[in-house]
């Protein structure tokens, strides 16, 4: 039986009210594997001797995407093609998920991360490992019902340098990528990145430049070869309102960059949706975190408006204490935000939440009576196993002694 795909149902509301919709899309950027090499799969979480890194390995990485894909949090998991080759094709993980696979369907020089390697500060150039055949079947040329077999979703990239003859050849590429998946039924998203070399294009003018490449890109595609939406760094209100207001159904997403703090994460996503964006892709952002799954629900929980981006640290240190797993950073460290671009100004200081008296601590792991902030008026008499309280008349403490107790009963 065919299973609804949550993308799609937000997707379809999205235009049909672009203005009204509150829907957000979020994505668990899962294809490292494309980029960083050995470093991909994240830093082990276990001590070793002499203090050595190591990382997962990708068979760690890959029973991750499993346990995310199966918490249903997600709309998008996307991957390598040879990560979606097992997991959609051989295990047939998203057969009964209302989660979407997807494959990222081209990796430009840029990304290409190896230790001594040079690639990432030079111009970008076109590159594919990926053919569509592949990502859709798992082999060289698929039958037409072969293609519903593997992931049907791609991400294109593209990092405009401001060089005619670069861009003119990132573009050219791009055209025959979309010509080749318009003819064999293949969605794409865009992403577009920030050039990847210096002196480019000045700093104030970046926003302007990135979001005129886009449109200009797009001016000439009609419907059929239009991506579902877009992946971009995120340059404050201002950049975001004026592509929105360009095309309301120019969907927008925003790209998660380096992990940060969790603040940096949980604000970012606050934002980008407050000033007109829909989707969230965070791929070290969800990997480099103490607890992925935790980490996840927060930003669904802030994605659907149920907590604000303060309120969701302080509950997410609170899940990691009744866990028992420390933080990489303590609350007040976490707290503080390393971006530039969240208000017009756009400053680029360090800015930190203080813990005010009225903030909410983390408290022990055992969680107290009714702590979930429901009306109840016994102890232990709420029911919000089964039903949401309303969150909008919770104080902020009462929202983060809520999601806290609802981790314990989740994780034990």
């Amino acid at each position: 039986m065919s299973v609804t795909k949550s993308l799609d149902e937000k997707l379809a509301r999205i235009h049909a009210d672009p203005h009204r919709a509150t829907d957000f899309i979020l994505a668990d950027a899962k294809d490292a594997d494309m980029a960083l090499s050995i470093g991909a799969p994240g830093r082990s979480p276990e001590r070793w001797p002499d203090g050595e890194i190591r990382h997962r390995t990708l068979a760690e990485f890959r029973n991750l995407i499993v346990e995310i894909v199966e918490q249903d949090m997600v709309d998008i998991m996307l991957m390598s093609a040879s990560t979606s080759e097992l997991l959609t094709i051989q295990q047939r993980l998203f057969d009964s998920s209302r989660v979407t696979p997807a494959a990222r369907a081209n990796d430009t020089t840029d990304i290409h991360i190896v230790r001594g390697g040079r690639y990432a500060s030079q111009p970008s150039l076109p590159f594919r490992t990926a053919t569509l055949d592949h990502i859709q079947c798992g082999k060289v040329s698929c039958k037409p019902e072969e293609r519903a077999l593997g992931a049907n979703l791609g991400l294109y990239s593209i990092t405009f340098t401001n060089d005619a003859e670069r861009d003119r050849a990132n573009l050219e590429a791009y055209k025959a990528f979309r010509l080749e998946a318009e003819a064999k039924g293949f969605r794409h998203f865009l992403e577009v990145f920030d050039p990847n070399i210096d002196g480019v294009v000045s700093p104030e003018q970046l926003p302007g430049y990135i979001n005129d490449c886009i449109v200009r890109a797009l001016g000439g595609v009609t419907g059929r070869g239009r991506p579902d939406f877009l992946k971009i760094v995120y340059h404050g209100p201002r950049a975001m309102e004026e592509l929105v207001r360009y095309d309301p159904h120019l969907v927008v997403g925003i790209l998660g960059g380096a992990a940060g703090t969790t603040y940096d994460a949980f604000k970012l996503l606050a934002e980008a949706k407050k000033y007109g964006g829909r989707v969230a892709l965070f791929g070290r952002k969800i990997n480099n975190a103490e607890h992925q799954l935790a980490f996840i629900r927060f930003l669904r929980l802030i994605a659907d408006g149920e907590v604000g981006p303060e309120e969701a640290v302080h509950a997410y240190h609170g899940t990691l204490q009744a866990l028992g797993i420390a933080p990489t950073r303590p609350l007040a460290q976490d707290m503080e935000l390393h971006t530039g671009v969240m208000n017009y100004a756009g400053t680029g200081k360090v800015i930190s939440i203080p813990l005010t008296a009225g903030a909410a601590k983390p408290a022990p792991a055992k969680p107290a009576e009714n702590s979930c902030g429901c009306t109840a008026t016994k102890p232990n008499a709420c029911a919000c196993d089964d039903t949401k309280p309303d969150f909008q008349t919770m104080t902020a403490a009462q929202k983060v002694a809520y999601h806290r107790e609802r981790w314990n009963r989740i994780l034990g």
